[in-house]
């Protein structure tokens, strides 16, 4: 099966608000990333589509987060939504996705991905439990679904502290 991956255009809209509200059946989640467009958060080049046979069926968005502590701020990328067509899931469309992404993030100089996620399918991409740099969730949640992933040697060196993420991600 091919799977072609580009950026998101503003056709592709109403196709990812399908996908996600498919994949998630919550609209408080497809229409995140409607609200995310519109977020200091938002960086068009790490919205991306993935298309089969002229057809979206998965999504994928990168947006701007910090790791704060007392002393810095640290910029990095929250990994969220990444949602695939219920029909094409397992089948290997979001991890090309993620792939993609995590290539295009290092591309645009992003050292580090942080996910709230199944522990059975993100660490086969690199991501392992924050708590390995002292990163914490804003919320309480597992210490294993909140994951990290450097994008490059040393990306969260020196790093510690709680995530801060775009608003628009309380109204989930």
């Amino acid at each position: 099966m091919k799977v072609e991956i580009r950026q998101e255009e503003a056709c592709d809209f109403p196709a990812v608000y399908d996908i996600n509200l498919k994949a998630f059946n919550r609209k408080e989640e497809a229409r995140l990333a409607d609200r995310l467009r519109l977020s200091d958060g938002f960086i068009p080049e790490l919205s991306l589509v993935a298309i089969v046979e002229n057809k979206i069926v998965g999504h994928i968005l990168f947006t701007k987060i910090s790791i704060i502590d007392e002393e810095k701020r640290q910029d990095s990328l929250a990994l969220a939504p990444m949602a695939v067509s219920p029909d094409m899931q397992r089948k290997g469309v979001g991890g090309q996705l993620i792939r993609f992404g995590l290539d295009k993030a290092r591309q645009l100089g992003y050292k580090s991905v942080v996910v709230l996620g199944h522990t059975g399918y993100y660490p086969r991409f690199g991501f392992v439990p924050t708590s390995k740099w002292g990163i914490k969730p804003p919320f309480n949640v597992p210490a294993d679904v909140f994951m990290a992933k450097e994008l490059i040697d040393g990306g969260l060196s020196d790093i510690k502290g709680i995530v801060k993420y775009a608003r628009e991600f309380e109204e989930l």
